[in-house]
């Protein structure tokens, strides 16, 4: 028969993993919360961005920051739910918003050792930035003012001649070689419309010029 020892260890057991999984799922609670706010941020960052309001984007983006590292540093004893798809898919909005606000402010861009994000949801970020660069570019084109979209499209074919190197499984980069493709295509659809609108503009140019040489 089975003495008290089986009973005590069972006790034991119980409280051992009441500690851990307790601990556990207060963290992924507290993730879940921070992942959604993190993206609203990087969601709004972006916006400004759009519109232009860069001091109040840049704000944005330090909030941002600053709830990125928390939540490394909240699940650094938790690495299975660091892994997730909700962590990783807010750092990648991170990483988004993050390349964006530089690329159309000109400045460098950052590397993932800078923002504290994994190579796998860092580099889908900058690929997803890439629709968010032509989108800008696409309103500049629609106000008929096409500064700084020629630099924005070498900023978007460098990007996508950097992803496309990127030769290492799904499994690794969380599905990289679909971002690619469709940075592919945006690339191309963004070279085509900017291309347009600068033959349109010469020949508005011209046309102006022979207008004003005839009598």
């Amino acid at each position: 028969m089975p003495d008290g020892t089986v009973a005590t260890s069972l006790e034991a057991i119980d409280a051992a993993a009441r500690q851990e999984l307790d601990a556990k799922h207060a963290a992924r609670e507290r993730a879940l919360i921070d992942s959604r706010a993190l993206i609203r941020t990087c969601a709004n960052t972006i916006r400004a961005v759009h519109r232009r309001e860069f001091e109040r984007a840049a704000g944005m983006l330090a909030q941002a920051a600053e709830a990125s590292a928390r939540l490394t540093d909240e699940l650094r004893g938790f690495q299975d739910l660091y892994w997730a798809g909700y962590v990783q898919d807010a750092q990648k909005e991170y990483a988004e918003a993050s390349v964006t606000y530089r690329a159309i402010t000109g400045a460098p861009l950052p590397t993932p050792t800078e923002l504290g994000v994994a190579a796998g949801p860092f580099l889908n970020g900058l690929g997803e930035a890439v629709g968010e660069l032509r989108r800008y570019v696409l309103d500049r084109l629609r106000r008929d003012d096409c500064e700084g979209c020629e630099a924005l499209l070498q900023v978007m074919d460098d990007v996508y001649g950097l992803l496309v190197t990127m030769d290492y499984p799904d499994a690794l980069t969380g599905g990289l070689r679909r971002t690619t493709d469709n940075v592919r295509g945006i690339l191309e659809r963004t070279r085509g419309d900017l291309t347009s609108a600068l033959r349109q503009r010469e020949l508005q140019a011209a046309l102006r010029q022979l207008e004003a040489r005839l009598p």
